[in-house]
């Protein structure tokens, strides 16, 4: 059932949206705030290798009711502290919520990995094992943690959520040979990006504002014909920002970091701890036909030598018209939260967890 306090994002008055999303925008800055990890050696020691103009993360922190932490992970917009907007409640029941957000004016994947890492052992040297919360884009960061940092450096999780992770670079772009049943419109983008890796930075900056359009372009799909409450809006407003103020530079950096992620092999399991994976019922809508994260997660076998402890569901809508696309956590939070907020449970019933 729709919310009978929901407001359409068309015809609200422009004065109306901004009063609304100042509204949201100043009750959430009271409870998330930014956050330095007591732990920075390894951003330290990165920095004084590489220089100390390298591109940050921006951590945030917001206190939760239990002792059980997470760590959000987002996709490539909105930010973290966003794309979990109707999920913060749930994940404040477990515990403190840990965000982080990427820097726009570029991004370097061993410094990300770093502040990710000197998270986690701060968290663990106050005896706590965080989730990590990886989705999408974020999802293929977690990943490339799980297999090239975690385990290298001692450091402990309780566990992963994946939600319509993005594992390889072959989920989005296929090789030519396999361009068959359409071209999606990411895709389309991404390949003309790596196309101009080394190309002139007028080609480069015009490549990404065709990245920019597109991802307006997903983000205004998705709020199509759609019953908007007053925090879509405040999102809404944040998410066109981010996309605006994120440099080119920030832009390019960040999707050539998709060509650093791994495949993952079902020759070794990946991560030994309780794993949920949750793919959206139209996850092909952006994900190409021959995706190998698909076919993984769809493979219950080769999925759990990857993830001994891990579930694979598919969050579906009940309307028939509104199927739930890729990592919709905002448009569809009523299909996500109840599963999300199960698999949580679990971990303060340690027989239903280890029945997992």
């Amino acid at each position: 059932m729709r919310n009978s306090a929901a407001v359409k994002i068309t015809p609200p008055t422009p004065f109306i949206a901004q009063v609304a999303g100042t509204a949201s925008a100043m009750f959430r800055g009271l409870a998330i705030r930014p956050y330095l990890s007591p732990i920075r050696q390894r951003e330290r020691e990165l920095t004084i290798v590489s220089g100390p103009r390298l591109p940050a993360a921006r951590i945030f922190r917001e206190r939760g009711a239990g002792n059980q932490p997470t760590i959000v992970v987002g996709g490539f917009v909105p930010d973290a502290t966003e794309v979990v907007e109707f999920q913060r409640p749930l994940l404040r029941q477990a515990g403190a919520i840990y965000y982080l957000n990427y820097p726009r004016e570029g991004f370097h994947l061993p410094l990300f990995q770093a502040q990710l890492a000197d998270l986690v052992e701060s968290l663990n040297l106050r005896g706590e094992q965080p989730v990590l919360l990886g989705i999408s884009f974020g999802a293929g960061l977690v990943s490339g943690f799980l297999q090239d940092v975690l385990v290298r450096d001692g450091l402990s999780i309780r566990g992963a959520l994946f939600v319509s992770p993005v594992f390889c670079e072959e989920d989005l772009v296929r090789p030519d040979r396999e361009r068959t049943g359409g071209v999606r419109m990411l895709e389309s983008n991404l390949r003309r990006i790596f196309s101009v890796r080394s190309g002139s930075p007028e080609e480069v900056d015009r490549q990404i504002e065709r990245a920019r359009r597109c991802f307006q372009g997903l983000f205004g799909l998705g709020a199509e014909n759609r019953i908007l409450e007053r925090r879509h809006l405040a999102i809404r407003e944040k998410i066109m920002a981010v996309i605006d103020r994120t440099s080119t530079r920030g832009g390019f950096e960040r999707t050539l970091a998709i060509q650093q992620f791994r495949q993952l092999s079902s020759d070794i399991p990946l991560f030994t701890g309780p794993v949920l994976t949750l793919l959206a019922e139209a996850e092909e809508s952006l994900l190409v036909p021959t995706s190998p994260t698909l076919a993984l997660c769809r493979e219950p076998e080769q999925f759990h030598r990857v993830f001994p402890r891990g579930r694979c569901l598919t969050v579906t809508s009940r309307e028939s018209n509104d199927p739930v696309p890729h990592a919709s956590l905002i448009f569809h939070h009523q299909a996500y939260n109840p599963i999300i907020a199960a698999w949580y449970r679990r971990f303060s019933a340690p027989t239903l967890l280890a029945e997992q």
